[in-house]
């Protein structure tokens, strides 16, 4: 694949950059050797090798889902201004 000036130009609109004719030149020369690049990708033989989410293996910690209430409501409610039975007593607000 290559890049033409134009299509250059027209990236470079999109990506509401200003480009004059020397930089458009320029980065038709950088993109189409990105682009050869990355076609030599292509020909690299990947069958057989599974994907990578990180080049060092790792293993993700876990913990048990457990649902407990913590056992500290007593001290979720102590700086409270006004609790019973370890909720939290708010004034009414509608009637």
């Amino acid at each position: 694949m290559s890049i033409d000036k134009d299509t250059v130009k027209r990236v470079a609109r999109l990506a509401r950059l200003s480009v004059t004719e020397e930089e458009a030149e320029s980065l038709k020369g950088e993109l189409n050797s990105i682009l050869n690049w990355v076609e030599l990708l292509n020909e690299v033989d990947v069958d057989g090798v599974n994907p990578m989410t990180s080049v060092v293996t790792q293993k993700m910690k876990k913990r048990d889902d457990v649902v407990t209430d913590g056992n500290y409501a007593d001290r979720v409610v102590s700086n409270a201004p006004a609790s019973e039975d370890n909720y939290f007593m708010v004034p009414k607000v509608i009637e």
